[in-house]
């Protein structure tokens, strides 16, 4: 018996007019939501770049807001510092702020908040609204650069070091104290000294 061979019939003009017609709907489609996806990124990049311009201005606002409380901070503490100090027998003599340092030959270059100054002793003080560890480490940094300028240039004076903050947290309070340094933090309209446990330590 012989076998019956079959073949398939072929596409008819409106079947191929008909699956083109459906691939043009389809490539349509895919165009508009590419269109779309290309809007949407663009306009996801303009919000990005507004974002971020409304960052950097806000941190600009808030640096010089942080900046200007710390200066009044600064100004209300330095001047009563001389008297608070004499309560533990430190007898200063002025009270000079912002003081800064350079010796371009040997590299040295820094700024003080506050140094309380007599013929013999100097102390310098650091002054945050919020002191961190971080800023407790640069001060000793700064009393030993304060110690090479000194010896440089024959300044044969002690110096010691105190640490203020508005806000401080117990763990920085302790770091500092250990590290030799006076403490001093609000209270009221006034303000505290907290002496180290062990000797203050000088540079």
């Amino acid at each position: 018996m012989e076998a019956v061979q079959t073949a398939e019939s072929p596409a008819t003009f409106e079947e191929i007019r008909e699956i083109l017609h459906r691939n043009a709907i389809g490539m349509e489609e895919l165009r508009k939501r590419q269109e779309e996806t290309a809007q949407l990124i663009k306009e996801t990049r303009e919000s990005q770049k507004e974002t971020d311009r409304q960052m950097k201005e806000y941190n600009r606002r808030f640096g010089d807001f942080t900046n200007r409380f710390g200066e009044v901070v600064e100004y209300m503490i330095a001047p009563n510092l001389c008297d608070k100090f004499e309560e533990f027998n430190y007898y200063f003599q002025r009270a000079v702020s912002n003081s800064r340092y350079k010796d371009h030959k040997n590299n040295i270059r820094f700024q003080v908040d506050v140094m309380l100054e007599n013929g013999d002793l100097a102390m310098l003080v650091e002054i945050k609204t919020k002191l961190e560890t971080a800023d407790v480490k640069e001060h000793i940094k700064r009393l030993e650069k304060m110690r090479k300028y000194a010896d440089l240039h024959g300044d044969k004076r002690a110096f010691l070091g105190a640490v203020a903050g508005v806000v401080i947290e117990d763990p920085v309070k302790e770091y500092a104290l250990t590290e030799g340094l006076f403490l001093i933090e609000p209270s009221g309209e006034s303000f505290n000294i907290t002496q180290p446990g062990n000797k203050p330590k000088e540079w």
